[in-house]
């Protein structure tokens, strides 16, 4: 199975200057674990997940004045959507991280988190015969 069948194809995007409750908020409402924060400036893309809102706000940082550019993740692994989802979860592995944006032509077009890669191989042993699911 590949990325693009795995990946969610609406992808939340942020400015750098929203604040972190203004990204939680928005992840919130989509039920997503993170965020593209397209940044107009540097003409990049970063990433924002809940993982680093979390970390801001244990450290006694307010949430409404702390913009995410400051917490994104700016050298990012991206992926293709023809990657298989082993080589997506090795990514996640090798990098620590539980989400990739899926690009092509250098333009997000998705994002394949943990969850969406364990979905797609758990719903691939539910429809194996009992014999096939036993050699797995």
């Amino acid at each position: 199975m590949l990325v693009r069948d795995a990946m969610t194809t609406v992808v939340l995007t942020i400015g750098p200057t929203h604040t972190l409750r203004q990204a939680a908020a928005l992840m919130s409402a989509r039920r997503v674990g993170s965020a593209v924060v397209l940044d107009p400036d540097t003409c990049g893309l970063g990433i924002l997940t809940e993982r680093d809102i979390l970390n801001a706000i244990g450290l006694g940082l307010d949430p409404d004045r702390e913009p995410a550019h400051a917490h994104t993740t700016t050298s990012v692994v991206f992926a293709a959507p023809a990657w298989t989802l082993e080589e997506a979860a090795s990514a996640m592995v090798r990098g620590g991280f539980r989400h990739l944006i899926v690009v092509r032509d250098e333009a997000p077009v998705g994002m394949v988190s943990v969850r969406d890669i364990i979905r797609c191989w758990t719903r691939g042993r539910h429809s194996a015969t009992p014999e096939q699911a036993a050699l797995v």
